[in-house]
């Protein structure tokens, strides 16, 4: 394989990586501040399919990609690499309770939508565990970003 191509694609799905998570995050936020059943729903079922679609290929990658280049470059394990490694552990740690909260929140809403009844209050909690599950992921995240361009220690 050529160092270049992966690369350049270790670097798009990073970027996809950051910016679905940052995308999706913010609608749901949004959806949820209107407290509009339907918007929730039709939201709700959008973020968990770009979960799908885009954040979780990119989570396989991201590693694999990462391995190999740091491998062919002949970059050390250890400095900015097991940093980067670590906080992409406490993303991930975050992410995986996000997406099952995010499963259940979007369940609850379609059936709240189709039955014309209120979002149930284990929605709102849920909702709130999401939002802070989201902080620490969203800097761990930014982080290896800085990291990755830095390349220090």
């Amino acid at each position: 394989m050529d160092f270049s191509l992966i690369k350049t694609l270790h670097i798009l799905s990073a970027t996809l990586l950051f910016g679905t998570g940052l995308g999706t995050a913010y609608f749901m936020w949004s959806a949820n501040r209107t407290r509009n059943t339907q918007v929730i729903a039709s939201v709700a079922k959008q973020v968990v399919l770009a979960d799908w679609l885009f954040t979780t290929p990119t989570v396989i990658f991201q590693p694999l990609s990462g391995a190999w280049l740091v491998q062919a470059a002949g970059y050390p394990w250890h400095g900015w690499v097991s940093a980067s490694l670590v906080l992409y552990g406490i993303a991930g740690a975050c992410w995986v309770p996000v997406v099952w909260l995010q499963l259940r929140m979007r369940d609850m809403a379609v059936t709240a939508e189709m039955n014309r009844q209120p979002l149930p209050a284990r929605y709102w909690h849920y909702a709130r565990i999401w939002f802070w599950l989201g902080v620490p992921a969203f800097i761990a995240i930014l982080s290896v970003f800085f990291l990755m361009v830095l390349k220090h220690g």
